[in-house]
């Protein structure tokens, strides 16, 4: 229970399997040539498609859905898709918006931390639920606090969350999904509170003409930093290709990663889109 396969799909979605488990993250599945509309006057278009078809997943027992309301971590392909998952876990209002347009009425269950709207469970920042099946080992998901933008922007960027999964028998700690989020205290905190052997490092340096300067995701260099912090055994990169609005692609990411510290080099791992990777954990 200590290898897990993860297949990049496109942008922010990867598919982790584990003992038994499918997990998506992110489901972005639409064809590329659109451009959206992420509100107060920003738009980005869409340059990929996906690695992978929706129609060829088969079944997936989890979605891990860091935001619902921006296209390039939910959009319209990945949108039709939840249904079928058996289980959503994603933001406190997100889990409200998307489980009360399943249910067709707001039924809304849980605390402070944690929200159940049907199948769907929002998750406060570190908030948890625990994923069971038969036969299967139990996966705790731990939610980890995230800002998608420059201080005070979360009225306008919204609530976004990262995820981190701890089973029995990881060897080097949790599988962490960092979700779209710029470097700041909160995200910093995760080094502090746990031992992480994965990261799904979400990049991108996501900027808009409309805003200037101001990053809604990390840079490489951010990316660089918080690796050293956590000190994870396995790095990789995901939210940095794909989309007009990433400015930062692999390249800048390779050579973010050549002048960081030995280990943070060695921990980078780059995922072929389309392949199922396998890695320990």
């Amino acid at each position: 229970m200590s290898d897990v396969r993860i297949t990049h799909i496109g942008g922010p979605t990867t598919l982790i399997e584990v003992a038994g488990w499918r997990i998506l993250t992110d489901p972005t599945f639409d064809d590329p040539g659109r451009t959206y509309r992420f509100g107060w006057g920003t738009a980005s278009r869409k340059l990929a498609g996906p690695a992978v078809p929706a129609q060829t997943l088969g079944h997936i027992d989890v979605v891990l859905l860091t935001h619902d309301h921006h296209a390039d971590n939910l959009d319209d392909a990945g949108r039709a898709l939840l249904p079928s998952a058996d289980r959503i876990v994603t933001t406190t209002a997100g889990s409200r918006r998307l489980g009360a347009a399943a249910l067709g009425r707001a039924a809304v269950v849980g605390s402070a931390s944690v929200v159940s709207t049907g199948s769907v469970i929002g998750l406060a920042p570190w908030g948890g639920t625990e994923l069971t099946a038969p036969g299967r080992p139990t996966i705790e998901v731990t939610a980890t606090p995230c800002r998608h933008g420059p201080p005070l922007s979360r009225p306008v960027a919204g609530e976004v969350t990262g995820f981190a999964l701890r089973w029995p028998g990881q060897r080097y700690g949790v599988l962490w999904i960092t979700g779209d989020t710029v470097l700041y205290p909160g995200v910093r905190q995760v080094a502090d509170r746990l031992s992480v052997g994965t990261m799904v490092l979400h990049l991108g340096a996501v900027r808009f003409g409309l805003t200037g300067p101001l990053r809604y995701t990390m840079t490489a260099a951010d990316g660089v930093e918080l690796c050293t912090l956590v000190q994870a055994n396995t790095v990789v990169p995901v939210h940095y290709e794909g989309w007009g609005h990433f400015t930062e692609g692999r390249a800048a990411v390779e050579a973010a990663f050549t002048a960081a510290p030995e280990p943070v080099r060695r921990s980078l791992h780059w995922l072929t889109p389309g392949v199922a990777t396998p890695l320990s954990v």
